[in-house]
């Protein structure tokens, strides 16, 4: 069967998002990047999705519609999609924003890197650590 590891992306900035994207397709060609704008849009396409078993999220904190924060609390709390695992990928490393992110439910939060090489690093960390295997 195919491999059918997904990232939901979802962050307001299309260059960053990009680039997010390009460095998960970096330490994993096999990977399927979904983008989303906000919150809301994420939350959507992750109620599309037909599998979310194979499933991680990443999803910045300052969006309109909805914020990383609302979209974490909003997914831990919906049944079909608590399971899937939650990370918090910011510019912030703010000690209050680190402590909400946790009480929302994120599995895991990482501050945003000043370099490519930066991001393919955490993309791997991300994959290798939610992932059962990286390819």
């Amino acid at each position: 069967m195919a491999d059918n590891k997904t990232v939901h992306l979802a962050d307001d900035d299309e260059d960053d998002r990009q680039l997010m994207k390009e460095a998960f397709e970096e330490a994993n060609p096999e990977v399927k990047v979904v983008e989303s704008e906000n919150g809301r849009e994420l939350i959507d396409s992750m109620k599309n999705s037909d599998d979310l078993s194979e499933s991680v999220v990443v999803v910045d904190m300052n969006m309109p519609t909805m914020n990383g924060l609302e979209a974490v609390a909003a997914i831990k709390a919906d049944p079909e999609l608590a399971a899937v695992p939650t990370v918090m990928l910011t510019t912030s490393d703010n000690p209050d924003l680190i402590r909400k992110a946790k009480e929302a439910g994120v599995d895991d939060f990482v501050t945003k890197p000043n370099s490519f090489r930066g991001l393919i690093d955490i993309a791997k960390r991300i994959l290798t650590r939610f992932f059962s295997k990286l390819s």
